[in-house]
Parts: structure tokens; sequence; C-alpha cells
């Protein structure tokens, strides 16, 4: 099998969305037979990428407007609005550079926010504030204390709020994680999840932003770091200042999954340890993490290795395995395999490809037609974040980080608790008191 690499993996999202006008989905195929589903009139914040891939999701899902689109890069808004136009019949969008403007456009009920996460818990407050429900894409926040205070925003204003934890839709992993909570696997003794891939970092010498970009917006609350196109558009997921490596913007897909398989809530400890050694001076987050979580369930064990290392299983680069006293089961986004403990009977693959992005915005509209509580609501979403938050202020640290889930505290290390919450450039004031 190829490798597995983050682009190639994406490519069948991109695929997938690319003809939402056109290709319906199931659920979409089912409502087309009945009466059409209320039209939800949304506005995206962040035209990006990603942002446009939830966009077109909710018009796969179908009864969504796109009202609104704002982006701090004219160039990317202007393109936004073009595609947008098409997908919704020449209904051109009303166009925004700031997030508050946008908020307070008339008749908006629900935003797709899509930002960096820096640029996460701002807006989401003011958008509960304002009475939207809001689809908030993962991580819920850049730092911990950022979370706190977005799950409280959202149970003040009793909206309705769906994380983008999209692949918990991915019918081999809800058929796994059944068949483990069923307890056929045996008692789960450990589990280990794990991406593999090549990064490809940038272009890292400071520069000037593209002419279409303020950098000084984009930045926001965060450090104003020199522009480069190794921080800027994509490639902010492995800078430290701004999405905070591959553990916490891709691994945790893992961490969510494996800890819904379990049951479990947060870790009680975690430790860490890893560096920069491929892509040393290109990245500045780890390209080599290992990570123990002690769930009061069993341990899970993350690592990732980016630097492009030759693989001997490439299939099991992009997995989480659970091994049971009887069973270990391995679960991948495609397909989940049974392996017997005697090493001479049959393996079980079971292969379920699903097409999870827009069953997971769509189950977002119908939350908020029904006014009901969506699958990844953002309390559940907020421990999977902070999991994998405090596992880089255990490996910023050095040190065994225990964590106080009643409280909602790190306990008695006091360089860990620091790093709870990051100060925030002014103007802008940090949401936690």
């Amino acid at each position: 099998m190829a490798q597995i690499d983050r682009r190639s993996f994406t490519r069948g999202l991109v695929a997938a969305t690319a003809g939402a006008a056109v290709l319906p989905s199931a659920a979409g195929r089912a409502r087309a037979e009945g009466p059409a589903p209320r039209t939800v009139k949304v506005g995206l914040l962040g035209c990006g990428w990603w942002g446009m891939l939830d966009l077109k999701a909710a018009f796969q899902s179908g009864g969504v407007e796109a009202a609104a689109l704002c982006d701090v890069d004219s160039e990317h808004l202007a393109k936004a609005a073009e595609e947008t136009a098409a997908l919704q019949g020449g209904t051109r969008p009303r166009t925004y550079k700031d997030w508050r403007e946008l908020l307070a456009h008339p008749g908006l009920e629900a935003l797709i926010l899509a930002t960096p996460p820096h640029w996460h818990a701002l807006p989401f407050i003011a958008a509960c504030e304002r009475g939207l429900d809001v689809y908030l894409e993962k991580p819920v926040a850049y730092d911990v204390r950022e979370g706190q205070a977005m799950v409280a925003a959202a149970r003040r204003s009793r909206r309705i709020v769906q994380v983008g934890f999209q692949r918990r839709q991915s019918q081999a992993y809800k058929d796994a994680a059944a068949y483990v909570r069923e307890g056929r696997a045996g008692r789960i003794v450990q589990v280990d999840a794990r991406i593999n891939y090549r990064a490809q970092p940038r272009d890292n010498a400071p520069q000037d932003p593209p002419a279409s970009l303020d950098w000084e917006a984009w930045c926001g609350p965060a450090p104003r770091l020199p522009y480069s196109p190794n921080v800027g558009h994509f490639a902010w997921r492995l800078e430290k200042a701004y999405g905070n490596g591959h553990l916490v913007d891709w691994g945790i897909h893992w961490i969510d999954r494996v800890r819904l398989a379990l049951g479990a809530g947060m870790p009680r400890t975690i430790q860490a340890a890893g560096g920069t050694y491929g892509l040393a001076g290109r990245l500045t987050t780890p390209d080599t993490l290992a990570v123990h979580f002690e769930f009061e369930t069993c341990p899970v064990l993350w690592r990732h290795r980016i630097w492009g290392a030759a693989e001997w299983s490439p299939e099991a680069d992009n997995a989480a395995l659970f091994y049971g006293e009887n069973e270990t089961v391995v679960v991948m986004d495609d397909k989940w395999v049974v392996v017997p403990k005697d090493p001479k009977a049959e393996r079980r693959v079971v292969e379920a490809k699903t097409d999870v992005l827009p069953q997971h915005v769509g189950e977002f509209l119908e939350a908020v037609r029904a006014r009901k509580a969506p699958s990844c609501p953002i309390e559940d979403a907020f421990r999977s974040t902070a999991t994998v938050q405090l596992a880089m202020i255990a490996y910023e640290t050095g040190s065994r980080v225990a964590w106080d889930s009643a409280k909602e505290e790190i306990v008695g290390n006091a360089a860990a608790s620091a790093l709870l919450k990051r100060e925030y450039r002014a103007p802008w004031k940090h949401p936690w008191a």
C-alpha cells in the first residue's frame, strides 16, 4: 500500500464536496423524497481551504443559505464569494473583513467558524451572545482556559454547538467502537494511536505577506510572528504560536475517538517526550513525539513521526490499536480489523467507507432546525481538545502533568499550570477572567 500522507487522505474529502451542488448526500437524497428542510441562514468565518469544505458540505446536506462570508484575506474572500454564488444559484453572499460585522449581519441564524484556533474563542463567545448556533472547527480553542470560557458561554446562551470532529461519523469507527464497548475483544488493556506522514514545510524565511492578506488581523490576539509561507495559510498547523503541532491538529481526531470508544473522560496524568529531529530548523513543534495518557480505563499511547521515514507497515500509519485480553482491534478511517490472540486464526477485516464531513455538518443543521443536541457538543469536544493541549504542556515543561477533572486544574505543577492560559496581544482581552 502507498504511504499515507495528509494531502492524499484529504483528497477524498475534497472530491466528495467539490460537486456538492449536483451530488447530494444520502441524507439529502432521502429528504428530497419528502418535504424540503427549512433553510438555515449561515455565515462562514474563515474562507480558506477547510472553511469552504465545511460550507460545501452544508450545501451537500441541503436546506442552507450562505448569507455572509468573512476573511482577512481579500483574495480568499473574493474566490469564496464567487464559488458560493455558483453553489446557490447565483445569489451572492455579503462579504466582510471584520468578524464583528459578520456576526451583525441581518437574519443570520448560524455560524461556521473555520479560522485557525487562535481565532476561535472571541468570535465563538460573541456569536453565542448574539444568539447564533455554531459549527466550530476543532480544536475547540488554542489554550485550555479559552476552551473553558467557550463552554461556559455555550451553556449560558443555550446555543446549538457542533464541533468538527467529523471522523466520529466514520462507520468503521462506529462499528469497531461498539465491538470494543460490548467487550467482545475482552478487557482493553492498552490503546496505541498514531498518524505518521511526511510533512512538507514551506519557506520559513521572513518576508512581506501577500498584498491580499492583512497579517496584523490574521495574527489577532496571538503573537505577531514575522510572516513566512511556513506560518501562514495551511502551514500554521505545525507552528507553535498558531496551531501547536501535529497532535493538536490531526492526532486529536484519534484521541477523540479513542476516548469515546473507551467511555473515558480526561486522563489523570500525561507524560510526553520528543523533539524536532528530521526537520530541525524548519518546524517549531515536534516532528517526533510520544505521549502516555493515563486514563482511568487504561493507558493510551500516542506516537507520531512526520519527517518522512520509510514505513514498515504504512497501512497502520493512521490508526488506533485496541489491545484486548482476547483480541486486538485495529481501527482505520475506512475499515477495521480483528486480530485474534491465536496466531493461526484468521483475521477479520470489515470495510466501511463513509462520507463523514457532509454527515457531520448535516447533523448540525438538523440539530439547529430541531433544537436538539448534536453528537459532538462543545462540552465533550473540550475534553478531547484539553487532553492534547495538556500533552503539549507536558512536552514543553518536560514534566508529568496531573489533571483534576472535577476542578479542571493541573495539580501540583506550577510551571505547567502557567501554560493553561496564553496572554493575549493588545488590544484583545483573554475571555478567561
